[in-house]
């Protein structure tokens, strides 16, 4: 746009959008609509938090819609961030980017989850080993470098539950147990881990506790960091326990849901409103990055055996 043409009208910069935040919201809005229509038996014949559970393949592929999205319209950028050591940096993340789509749409289908649940798996594994594992070693003093590899973990945790959920024949009960044990222990895990850094980052966005702050135009910020520590703690004990795994996996995935509507949604509302590109893609990125972490925890909950009272 031209600078005069821009000073003279200021509200005209709002139409400078780029197609990055564009391609990332719009492929949101379809997953969005494919997930729904295809979970409505489930959330029709569901009871109570059960109904958060039923919404989990959807909560899970939006993220890797607008994740995908992201890959195709930013690929020059992204492909700085693959390894020195691989060839074809750009091929790789517009293969990653239709991946990821056609993970999305598959998921959200539920179409040959196995195999889409069980490469994105393989896929957050290794980039666990070849990017975020290293990174954290060489800054280990960086709180934020360990989240985002305990992060990847679950993703690629959590890519696996939806794996598992497919394995319903009595042959397969063995290897569905040791996926679900898999998943508890790295879910567990990161969900003590992430407990503790919101009891001492109450400020910072809860859920999965990064750099960024709560704005302040939120209320009880600190209490809300608090209570989000207090889910992920005792959450993390129950699954690390199995025994309850089920039960604690559904209470937290539905408090991690609710955040992204009440916290992260009017953040999200905020960045789509300012003028600059990178505001609009952050806020995108921490509502949708969240929303895959609930969509993993419920993952989880989806594969787990009901507990001893039949209450979940």
């Amino acid at each position: 746009m031209c600078p005069t043409i821009a000073a003279a009208f200021p509200a005209l910069i709002f139409l400078e959008i780029s197609r990055v935040p564009v391609s990332m919201y719009s492929a949101g809005v379809l997953l969005f609509v494919i997930g729904l229509w295809v979970a409505k038996s489930d959330l029709a014949q569901a009871r109570g938090l059960k109904k958060v559970v039923a919404l989990g393949n959807l909560c899970f592929a939006m993220p890797l819609a607008v994740f995908g999205a992201l890959h195709l319209t930013a690929a020059q950028s992204l492909s700085t961030m693959v390894p020195s050591y691989m060839p074809w940096h750009l091929f790789w993340a517009y293969f990653f980017g239709v991946a990821l789509l056609a993970a999305s749409f598959s998921i959200a289908t539920k179409i040959q989850v196995f195999w889409s649940g069980l490469l994105f798996g393989i896929a957050m594994f290794l980039f666990v080993a070849m990017m975020d594992l290293p990174g954290a070693l060489s800054d280990a003093h960086n709180r934020i470098a360990w989240e985002l590899m305990f992060r990847e973990l679950t993703f690629g945790a959590g890519g696996w539950m939806l794996a598992a959920a497919t394995m319903t024949g009595p042959e397969q009960h063995s290897k569905r147990r040791a996926f679900a044990a898999l998943g508890c222990i790295i879910i567990g895990v990161t969900a003590l881990l992430y407990g503790v850094e919101n009891f001492l980052h109450p400020i910072n966005v809860p859920a999965v506790p990064l750099e960024m702050m709560m704005p302040t135009w939120i209320p009880a910020r600190p209490l809300i960091g608090y209570i989000t520590a207090v889910f992920l703690v005792i959450a993390g004990v129950g699954i690390l326990s199995m025994k309850r795994a089920r039960m604690a996996a559904t209470y937290l995935g539905a408090w991690v849901v609710f955040l992204v509507l009440v916290i992260y949604g009017p953040i999200l509302i905020s960045a789509l409103s300012n003028p600059s590109t990178d505001v609009k893609v952050t806020g995108l990125n921490y509502f949708f990055d969240t929303l895959l972490f609930a969509g993993i925890v419920l993952a989880l909950a989806s594969v787990m055996p009901a507990d001893p009272d039949g209450s979940h």
